[in-house]
């Protein structure tokens, strides 16, 4: 289907914009629908819901925090993982001389 726009008027370029807009949302909508019915029957074909994938792989995604390497001998409370940027204390302990190894854990 070839339409010609240039003969078209602004009023029906816009009016065709509206319906081309309203188009490509009903196509997504129709497509996701066909995603996840494909996505249902693949999954069942091994024998699970789409529900039980899911959440498996949602629960395998679960960050854990870095373990701390260093501690402030001031203030042992005060830990660093030596991911990220240096605590002001590391950077006091090196301007005075001390090695990083002299603060890990």
């Amino acid at each position: 289907m070839t339409v010609d726009l240039s003969t078209m008027s602004r009023k029906e370029l816009l009016q065709l914009q509206g319906d081309v807009e309203e188009a490509l949302r009903t196509a997504e909508l129709r497509e996701r629908q066909e995603a996840l019915k494909a996505a249902e029957e693949a999954a069942a074909k091994f024998g699970f819901s789409l529900d039980e994938i899911a959440s498996a792989s949602r629960q395998g995604t679960k960050k854990t925090k870095a373990a701390p390497k260093y501690r402030n001998p001031e203030n042992p409370e005060e830990t660093w993982t030596g991911r990220g940027r240096k605590p002001h204390w590391v950077h006091a302990a090196l301007t005075a001389g001390m090695d990083i190894s002299d603060l890990e854990i």
